[in-house]
């Protein structure tokens, strides 16, 4: 059994947190598209028309149900052969929103069906178009109840970065494997990363818990 080095870990360090970096851009980015799309399903689902509804609701089922990895492979190493290429970490950020959309997207539906009905009903006694009752009524209100939900969201797609190693994006674990590779060393490099996985994630989830409880006062 190797022996801890600390000076071995001072040398990896910085590679680490370049990979770390990678890690936290493919999360926020990957977030911003997952919230985005995840609205549009949501809506989408809403519309009273049926040639709306069974497309969306066909795509967001499949994409839910299908493993995250899959994905990531389709988009990165079948996408070409269509004549659609990205670069590793733009597949990733649109892989990780696309398969966490189609779950905010069901955050987004219990927030605006938590909204009262009284809400819609004072809405429409007062004339507002449809576009303003849910800008200006129905949507201010719901975000404030999903922001907690969609938080946990995007720390369980932080953790889910280290899938995104199979399609090259130099993040955190690739970073911890190649070096790993080079050293025959893999207890200091795997080590911190679990390390730096927690060290972002358990403060983030009680800073989301004091949230939560800010909100539902």
């Amino acid at each position: 059994m190797n022996n801890w080095s600390w000076e071995y870990v001072g040398d990896i360090l910085p590679d680490l947190l370049h990979g770390l970096w990678i890690t936290v851009q493919a999360t926020l980015l990957g977030s911003l598209v997952a919230f985005a799309l995840g609205l549009v399903w949501a809506l989408a689902l809403r519309s009273p028309s049926r040639w709306v509804t069974w497309p969306v609701s066909i795509v967001v089922e499949f994409v839910r149900n299908t493993p995250l990895l899959v994905q990531l492979f389709f988009l990165f190493f079948v996408l070409p052969g269509w004549g659609l290429t990205f670069n590793p970490l733009t597949t990733g950020v649109i892989g990780l929103g696309l398969h966490y959309s189609t779950y905010t997207a069901e955050v987004y539906r219990a927030g605006i069906d938590g909204v009262p009905e009284g809400q819609w009903e004072a809405a429409t006694a007062l004339s507002l178009p449809r576009r303003r009752t849910w800008t200006a009524v129905i949507l201010p209100q719901a975000f404030r109840r999903v922001v907690p939900a969609l938080g946990n969201y995007v720390i369980a797609m932080f953790k889910d970065t280290p899938m995104l190693a199979a399609i090259t994006v130099a993040e955190l674990l690739f970073q911890a494997n190649s070096i790993s590779a080079t050293t025959f060393d893999y207890m200091e490099p795997i080590t911190v990363v679990g390390v730096l996985f927690i060290v972002i994630s358990y403060p983030t989830s009680l800073l989301l818990r004091a949230l939560e409880r800010r909100l539902v006062r």
